[in-house]
């Protein structure tokens, strides 16, 4: 992820209810601004109760929004765990969190943690990687043969969280991530399977989809698949924007009518891709790369306000073609409605990224550089 200091003083959040619009069959490509999602509801950091009466059994699918949740659905997770936890994560650098996993094992849960063992990411995890080894827990370097980006949370066979952002606490006060918890018993038995050929060190394959989730190697037909299928509007967020099928896939969704926002944290190596989306009437709105400002490492999309997709999948040939990766497509309102709203929300909250084309007058031959976007703000 970007590499930047962080300012982790308290984070002052402003609530500003907006309106927000469905799509039309119109064909209009006027931006809609909503408000952001709010995170998951979770019972307090302290153990959960055991007087809960309800017979009523969760939904299959709930959404937690960071930085609102400062990863305390996790860490309840973590806390609430009582036969099996397995984690996949690209980089674990959260000392509560390293703390609830030695405190899960020793209350005879079966923890597995499988950190990623390439690039800066090994440096990151080494010291939780040896806390947990010190302390007994079952903790394993991924297999070297790719990078290791999944970020999923599996608890007690019954539930998974798919996220989008590391377990690094530095980066949770202002960044922008989600995660998706996944009750469904066929996501289960793909995640669980794919972890325990990951953990005896199997070679990393292509896995097939099963209940909505894209992994990687192999995520690019998902991907493209779904931008493919936009009819009216189409809300993207992603830290990288290197992929040229995604790209493609992008320019022709606006061409053919899509209305097509695309959010990230400014950085020069999108530009050209920037310009070249904007040029097709994409509309890009960006972050400052600065401590202060919020960063965009979520990976999401929202499709015709109906279909949504999260995950760890950079737009990168990496992370569809060659990384360890996991994400979810669903058309579950309680993911895609909070999701589509903070999508909006961003959206509306960035500055537009703007051509600069360069002219030259009649009567000077001089070069004057002129502002020009393909849309009204």
């Amino acid at each position: 992820m970007l590499r930047r200091a962080r300012w982790v003083g308290p984070l002052l959040v402003s609530v500003v209810v907006l309106s927000a619009c469905s799509s039309s069959g119109t064909g209009s490509k006027t931006p809609t601004t909503a408000t952001a999602g709010p995170s998951r509801s979770t019972t307090p950091l302290s153990a959960p109760s055991s007087t809960t009466t309800s017979t009523t059994p969760p939904p299959n699918l709930t959404l937690a929004v960071e930085p609102a949740d400062q990863y305390g659905s996790i860490n309840q997770m973590i806390r609430s765990s009582r036969r099996s936890l397995d984690m996949a994560m690209y980089e674990l650098s959260d000392p509560r969190v390293s703390i609830l996993l030695v405190s899960a094992h020793r209350r005879g849960v079966a923890v597995r943690v499988l950190l990623d063992d390439t690039g800066g990411a090994a440096a990151i995890n080494q010291s939780s990687y040896t806390e947990l080894q010190t302390h007994g827990v079952p903790v394993r370097w991924a297999p070297t043969s790719v990078t290791f980006h999944q970020k999923s949370v599996t608890t007690d066979h019954t539930e998974v969280a798919v996220m989008t952002g590391n377990l690094t606490s530095t980066y949770y006060p202002t960044t922008r991530d989600f995660v998706v918890f996944d009750r469904s018993p066929a996501a289960l038995r793909s995640v669980e399977s794919v972890f325990n050929r990951d953990w005896n060190g199997s070679a990393t394959n292509r896995v097939p989809t099963v209940a909505g989730l894209v992994w990687s190697p192999g995520a690019r037909a998902a991907l493209v698949g779904l931008i493919n299928s936009a009819h009216h509007t189409l809300a993207v967020e992603n830290e990288e924007m290197a992929a040229p099928a995604i790209i493609s896939a992008l320019k022709a969704a606006s061409h053919r009518g899509v209305l097509v926002t695309v959010t990230m944290t400014y950085s020069p190596a999108w530009k050209a891709a920037w310009t070249g989306l904007t040029r097709a009437g994409v509309e890009v709105s960006t972050y400052p790369d600065i401590p202060t400002a919020m960063l965009i490492h979520a990976k999401a999309m929202v499709v015709d306000d109906l279909t949504g997709f999260v995950g760890s999948q950079n737009f990168s040939n990496a992370g569809l073609a060659h990384n360890r990766e996991l994400g979810v497509i669903t058309s579950d309102a309680a993911i895609v409605g909070p999701l589509s709203q903070t999508l909006a929300a961003d959206f509306a909250g960035g500055t537009r990224f703007k051509i600069r084309v360069p002219t030259v007058t009649s009567t000077t031959h001089t070069t004057v550089a002129t502002t020009v976007t393909t849309k009204a703000p």
